[in-house]
């Protein structure tokens, strides 16, 4: 399914900010619907439905930019938005390193099923989604101890979007998601404990089934009960595959154009320099199939492809768009993302890190006493030195088992030391956009008891 109107609208944008005085622009216009249910305590709570068109354009004087958006898609309004645009950008500083692709750069086709965003199937009915929701719920609820399910959700949209630009670039693509959630509360009084359970596909019949999804949100709850603070002191630490990517996610920042250029990165000295043990490589890859992070082109039109950020260990590339490029006299690595009312910046689609041959158990057996954690909050990351705080909740490990649910505890070291000493585990699931396994980091300092 299409959206006929988007492509107009784009070109409608181009050609009034010509006519307003850029020197050059984009447009972007997304369409989109979205229908969410909430239920709690066998009622429902909450039904939602929204739909509607956006519109963005970006103006270039010169050596200046501006960008505007609109939800109204007339033709005044069309005009407005240019003429504003235009005199916003003349008032903007100048910044030499902004400006469209090179049209010889630009991609120049692709075939949609090789990317398969869009679940042909039609959208659901809010019915279909509350009946979700509400086995979620109930198969949370049959969960021994479970006292509560706080929310039970079940969600579908679809989003289309259109971008055109005055190098001679226009193309868009659909995107559909599909999601349910539960999220259970264990014990009672001061010594309750709550945990969650989601998923989310592309395609509606990959979904895994409800009642799966509240049943482990209720196990994942009652696992928690009776939690206190752990041992202090430096312990192995075990990163559940469940939060795993957010450590991976502390590399892909430091290596993001944007924080490089800003001088603000603890890997800006760290190109073609080890940062992960030697056989770990980070791959960022736009084009998996059916995966949410997937996209043929990025928000400047320059075509979609797989590339390693760490290979074999060693930092290979920062992740680009063309001004952050520019700015470090490098190419663009075709990692534009953009909003409707922002300029376009460096951004990953789909990240996968190297998988070990050891599962999940036998991390837990090498690691002997330590602490897993299944849970953060809260955070205290210096980008420029990497020095890591984390709140954390988990469970303690004693002769390679789990001995009993911890938290209000806090780990620390540094990411340059940290990643240097992960060894990954085999169960990264392999659907979601960041495919990255349990991760077991040695020596870290934990503060509890």
């Amino acid at each position: 399914m299409t959206d006929d109107r988007l492509a107009p609208l784009t070109e409608a944008l181009l050609r009034s900010a010509r006519k307003a005085g850029a020197d050059a622009a984009d447009a972007l216009a997304v369409s989109g619907a979205a229908i969410s249910v909430d239920v709690r305590a066998g009622q429902l709570e909450q039904a939602e439905r929204a739909e509607g068109i956006e519109i963005g354009l970006r103006v270039l004087v010169g050596q200046r930019q501006a960008c505007v958006s609109a939800s109204d898609i007339s033709e005044r309004t069309i005009g407005e938005m240019a003429e504003r645009a235009v005199a916003m950008a003349r008032e903007a500083p100048e910044d030499a390193t902004i400006g469209l692709a090179d049209p010889a750069d630009l991609i120049t086709g692709w075939e949609p099923a090789e990317y398969d965003l869009a679940d042909p199937a039609p959208e659901p009915e809010a019915a279909a989604l509350e009946a979700d929701a509400r086995q979620a719920e109930a198969a949370a609820l049959a969960v021994k101890g479970v006292a509560q399910c706080q929310a039970a959700s079940a969600s579908y949209s679809r989003r289309m979007i259109h971008l055109a630009a005055t190098n001679g670039f226009s193309g868009g693509y659909t995107r559909t998601s599909r999601a349910t959630s539960a999220v259970a509360v264990a014990g009672e009084g001061l010594g309750m404990e709550r945990d969650w359970a989601a998923e989310s596909r592309v395609y509606q019949d990959d979904l895994p089934g409800a009642e799966s999804i509240g049943a482990l949100a209720g196990q994942r709850a009652v696992e928690r009960l009776g939690a206190r603070k752990p041992k202090t002191g430096a312990y192995p630490v075990l990163f559940d595959e469940r939060i795993a990517a957010g450590l991976i996610g502390h590399l892909l920042g430091a290596a993001n154009g944007l924080s490089v250029a800003r001088g603000a990165s603890w890997l800006r000295d760290k190109l073609g320099e080890q940062v992960l043990p030697k056989g770990l490589s980070v791959i960022d890859d736009p084009r998996r199939p059916r995966i949410s992070g997937s996209r043929p082109f990025d928000a400047e039109g320059l075509p979609a492809a797989p590339r390693a950020i760490v290979e074999d260990g060693i930092l290979t590339g920062w992740t680009l768009d063309l001004g952050t490029a520019r700015k470090l006299g490098m190419t663009s690595t075709a990692s534009a993302a953009r909003g409707i009312s922002s300029p376009p910046s460096p951004s990953n689609s789909n990240i996968s890190l190297s998988q070990g041959v050891l599962t999940r158990k036998d991390l837990l057996g090498q690691m002997g006493t330590g602490l897993l954690i299944t849970s953060m909050i809260g955070s205290s990351i210096n980008p420029t030195t990497g020095d890591y705080s984390r709140g954390a909740s988990g469970f303690w490990v004693e002769g390679g088992e789990i001995a009993y649910p911890v938290n209000e505890c806090t780990v620390a070291g540094n990411l340059r030391d940290m990643l240097m000493r992960i060894t990954p585990a085999n169960d990264a699931r392999p659907y979601l956009a960041h495919v990255v396994p349990s991760l077991l980091v040695e020596g870290l300092t934990l503060a509890g008891a």
